[in-house]
């Protein structure tokens, strides 16, 4: 008889440090119908009962996210997107100095293949 009751508290010891750690680990807002500090409380005193109540009434949903990736806020498109104030490109043809680097680059890589050919001729004459 003292086997089975050891086996039931070692099985009360895992299910309260799971509950005390998802408590911790939950974000505040994912936790339902109490702040996560009075959680945290609860489960921590109150270890049995509170362990229970964590799992029925406070801890956060399992929602599925569009796309099924796991990050928070996964809206399925790039985040990137979203991201407030983010580089929006405008169209390359109005850009005049994007246009002028482009031709200033290109004739740069024009120059040096000249001046490779140019050594490639020498050296061929030599």
């Amino acid at each position: 008889m003292p086997l089975i009751y050891g086996g039931f508290g070692l099985v009360l010891l895992a299910l309260w440090i799971f509950c005390l750690f998802d408590v911790i680990v939950a974000a505040e807002e994912d936790c339902r119908n109490l702040p996560k500090g009075l959680w945290i409380l609860i489960v921590l005193f109150l270890p049995e009962v509170g362990s229970i109540f964590w799992l029925v009434a406070g801890r956060p949903q399992i929602v599925t996210r569009p796309g099924g990736l796991p990050y928070k806020g996964n809206t399925g498109r790039f985040p990137e997107y979203d991201r407030p104030g983010r580089f929006v490109p405008s169209d390359p043809d109005d850009d005049e100095e994007f246009l002028r680097r482009c031709r200033e680059r290109a004739e740069e890589q024009r120059r040096a293949y000249r001046e490779q050919q140019r050594q490639t001729e020498k050296n061929q004459d030599q």
